[in-house]
């Protein structure tokens, strides 16, 4: 079989794999690589199975020298040969050939730079041990011309190689080589074309010599036992010899082992010696380390000290109390001039506690004594401050309202109506807002006495300004007393009632509260904010406090709210906490508790005055309510509440009343025509109305359905109380209420409602009272009728006559008893009509009504007679309806 190095097509795959190398190949054939018994046993790993391989043996001319190399490639995917291993023969210390492989084809090659030799180098597995032999001559002919030396050969015979190669070389004619390659290479090029033994492994002398020495031992085969036994002897002779060589030398051999005694001596010396440095010197090491150590541990000391030193004087630096705060916290004064002092102590004093607190001071300070005893110290200090400005602002609001109850000018007197000025408190008491916020970062619960003591001082305030104001407000208001006595029936239905200008009344209770609603929520404003309230503006700055009137009169210019808009930059969030509400809503109870005393006054005033002016009191109070929108002005809108049920029940009691005047009706003697509360109610209501102002509809509307149900309930107990009359009385009084109530009904639907039940209860009226008056007249003739009516349901109408007075004889009796003198019962008709009647402008529709009533029913007459009697005659309905027109 052809060799693999033989093949061209694989040096051509060689040489493209290399060819960025620029190297010359000399030899490439095919192997296989796997790994000896010293990988680790137990663990079969890919490195144990052969892989195929083939190496490349090259050289690259540098210079005068010339460099090999032996590179190890592998197949990719595709079947293309790569670079995998690069190994310089500069390097090859050892062939050896693997005893373990029977065949011999098999060995190792060791290079002296391997990084780890615990690892068992690859082993190389040729086809046979021509290839074998060829790349191993290959490999040592290089390495002793280009190198100069041979590696190490271990486990094969240099003879048997040598006679391998005499065998195994072909004779070829030396090519002609390029001179550009240089005489390395044309020397390889030839050596690659005649391997010869002299020049690969031993000299030409050295070859004769082993001819002579073997061509003195040529024997017979048989002859091997005397050859033994001639070599034994010779090597005899040849230990004697050496036995007696060393003998003949034994005086130089004593010199040299004297001469080793004593070099022995001066080596023992200098071990002693150099034991004795390296004890010294072992000692001095440890010396340096030791002194390397302290002083690396003092110069670490020593920057922890200055660390140290540092922090220990921030420390310090933050636990000092400067004296010119600390005598402000405990004996300063509060005057105005002295605030800024204050506010500046206050400042240091919250940094300062702040500052001793997690996580603005490291967890490992906060056990220290110093750091306990200055918390405590500091906290000494807040106690006796919160204590001492406590009790000064408790004083300060007693004070402050002290000066202006006592003064009489800031209040209303006889003859002079005065706003309520709080313009100056205000002020004042802004001065000490920013101490108020200190407080209440230094001790929340300080607030809670602060809070109580201003609201105590400034309702006395509030309530006397309240209470003097409406006094004088009564006394300057010019009103006529108005009756409250309505609809009594005792006045007679003729007799008009009073109908003074009330309007006063109402404006005086308008100004009462343009005055004092605005006060008290821009009160309320500056409450929440001054005592530190967590929650938003009551009134925003230009906003209305009613919804469509300005909180102050334009004639006010003086006016000033003076309100804390920003006491604190934390207090502009919006979010609000419930808990803050509440305590807010109680304490504007106690700040302004008791005032509404002086509103219902006022209200109680108006309502004797006057009792209809609740309505128009009732839609000026909506207008405040439906104006206030801010839920922390909680106090403002239960007291509009309560006066809007204030008012409500004085008008309920005036309801009531004129119910129990109408009902009083019922108790007089017998009563004839319109009742005298019928066209009063009218007066009532148009009156009313004038007096109806934004959201008081529903109020009045309430009021006329009580009033109306009370009239009409009235009314049919009169009525009923004489039935004779019963119908007239009813269609004069519901004709009464239609005549009086007709324009309003046309602009209130609640009394068009009434309007429509008075018509509905009209015209049953009018039915019942003409159909008594015909069948008087003519209670013959329709009983007849009835008669036949009621038997058409039982027997056919052709049997009728035949019945017991039904017969024609008895139908011309009823008629001439009823016709013969037909135009003097409608006459007696009209007069009897005429008769009860009270409201004589009645009577020409009653009697049209009556008329065609009489006339539908003398048509079902008629009709009837021509069915049942038809040979009968009776006068017909043309000749009754002209009757009737010329009556």
């Amino acid at each position: 079989m052809k060799s693999s190095a033989d093949d061209e097509e694989l040096r051509r795959a060689c040489e493209a794999a290399l060819e960025s190398t620029k190297q010359k190949i000399v030899m490439s054939i095919r192997v296989a690589k796997s790994r000896g018994i010293w990988a680790k046993t137990g663990k079969l790993g890919r490195s144990h199975i052969a892989k195929p391989r083939v190496i490349a043996i090259s050289t690259k001319a540098k210079g005068q020298r010339t460099k090999a190399f032996l590179h190890v490639l592998k197949y990719s995917t595709g079947g293309v040969l790569e670079p995998a291993k690069l190994y310089k023969l500069k390097h090859l210390s050892k062939v050896e050939v693997v005893t373990n492989d029977p065949s011999g084809c098999t060995f190792m090659l060791g290079f002296d730079n391997l990084r780890s030799q615990s690892v068992a180098p690859p082993q190389w597995t040729m086809r046979n041990v021509d290839d074998r032999n060829r790349v191993l001559l290959c490999i040592l002919s290089i390495c002793k011309d280009v190198l100069g030396r041979l590696p190490k050969v271990v486990g094969i015979d240099v003879v048997e190689m040598a006679l391998w190669a005499k065998e195994n070389t072909p004779t070829f004619t030396k090519q002609h080589t390029n001179l550009q390659d240089g005489p390395v290479s044309a020397a390889v090029e030839e050596r690659e074309m005649k391997v010869t033994v002299e020049r690969e492994l031993v000299s030409q002398a050295e070859e004769e010599d082993m001819e002579a020495l073997l061509g003195t031992y040529v024997m017979g085969i048989g002859e091997a036992e005397a050859f033994s036994e001639r070599l034994k002897r010779e090597v005899q002779a040849l230990e004697a010899a050496n036995v007696h060589a060393i003998l003949e030398n034994e005086p130089l051999i004593d010199e040299v082992l004297q001469g080793l005694d004593a070099a022995t001596s001066c080596v023992e010396d200098m071990d002693e010696w150099l034991s004795i440095f390296n004890l010294k010197l072992r000692h001095m090491r440890e010396d340096i380390e030791s002194i390397e150590s302290r002083n690396n541990k003092l110069e670490m000391q020593s920057v922890n000290n200055k660390a140290l030193i540092e922090e220990l004087d921030k420390l310090l630096e933050r636990l000092r109390i400067p004296s010119e705060y600390a005598a402000s916290l405990t004996g300063g004064s509060f005057d105005e001039a002295r605030m800024l002092q204050n506010i500046e102590a206050c400042e240091w004093l919250t940094n300062a506690l702040r500052g001793l607190e997690a996580p603005n001071l490291d967890p490992s300070y906060g056990n220290m004594r110093a750091v306990k005893e200055k918390r405590a110290e500091l906290d000494k200090l807040k106690t006796t401050f919160v204590r001492r400005a406590s009790e000064f602002l408790r004083n300060y609001f007693t004070s402050l309202v002290d000066f202006m109850i006592n003064d009489k000018s800031y209040f209303s007197q006889r003859g002079q109506l005065k706003r309520p000025d709080h313009a100056d408190l205000r002020y004042k008491c802004r001065t000490y807002a920013r101490l108020l916020q200190h407080l209440k970062s230094l001790d929340k619960n300080c607030l809670g006495s602060l809070r109580k003591a201003y609201c105590t001082s400034l309702n006395l305030l509030l309530r006397r300004e309240a209470r003097e104001f409406a006094n004088e407000l009564r006394a300057s208001t010019k009103a006529s007393r108005n009756p409250t006595v309505w609809l009594e029936g005792s006045m007679g239905s003729n007799q008009s009632v009073n109908s003074a200008d009330t309007s006063t009344v109402s404006d005086a209770y308008a100004k009462m509260l343009t005055i004092f609603i605005p006060l008290l929520v821009d009160e309320s404003s500056f409450f929440a904010h001054f005592m530190c309230f967590e929650v938003p503006a009551l009134v925003p700055p230009g906003g209305l406090a009613n919804g469509n009137k300005s909180a102050h009169d334009e004639d006010d210019v003086d006016y000033d709210d003076l309100g804390i808009m920003d006491i604190d930059e934390n207090d502009n969030k919006a979010g609000k906490k419930t808990g803050e509400l509440e305590a807010l809503n109680e304490s504007l109870h106690d700040l302004l508790d008791g005032i509404q005393e002086d509103f219902y006054a006022v209200v109680d005033w108006a309502y004797k005055i006057d009792p209809l002016r609740c309505i128009s009191m009732h839609g000026i109070t909506e207008r405040y309510i439906s104006g206030q929108k801010a839920d922390a002005a909680g106090f403002v809108r239960i007291l509009l509440d309560d006066l809007e049920s204030r008012i409500s029940m004085q008008f309920s009691r005036f309801v009531d009343e004129a119910c129990h005047q109408i009902e009083r009706n019922e108790r007089n003697v017998r009563q004839l025509g319109v009742l005298s509360y019928i066209p009063r109610f009218a007066t009532l209501a148009t009156r009313m109305e004038q007096y109806i102002q934004g959201q008081s509809r529903d109020l009045v509307d309430q009021a006329y359905t009580k009033f109306v149900t009370t009239m009409f309930l009235t009314l049919d107990k009169i009525a009923k109380a004489d039935p004779k009359y019963e119908d007239i009385m009813l269609l004069e009084n519901y004709a009464a209420f239609q005549n009086s109530l007709y324009d309003l009904a046309n602009m209130v639907p609640t009394l068009a409602k009434f309007y429509h039940d008075a018509s509905e209860n009209y015209e049953q009226a009018c039915t019942r009272h003409i159909n008594v008056i015909i069948f008087y007249q003519f209670e013959r003739l329709f009983q007849f009728v009835r008669r036949i009516e009621d038997l058409m349901y039982t027997i056919p109408p052709e049997e009728i006559p035949f019945q017991l007075g039904l017969s024609k004889m008895d139908l011309r009796k009823v008629v001439k008893s009823s016709l013969s003198g037909v135009d003097k019962s409608i006459s007696a008709m009209y007069k009897r009509l005429q008769k009860n009647l009270t409201s004589e402008e009645l009577l020409p529709s009653l009697w049209d009504k009556c008329k065609k009533e009489f006339l539908d029913k003398y048509d079902s007459f008629a009709q009837l007679v021509s069915k049942i009697y038809p040979s009968e005659n009776v006068p017909s309905v043309s000749v009754m309806r002209d009757l009737l027109a010329a009556m």
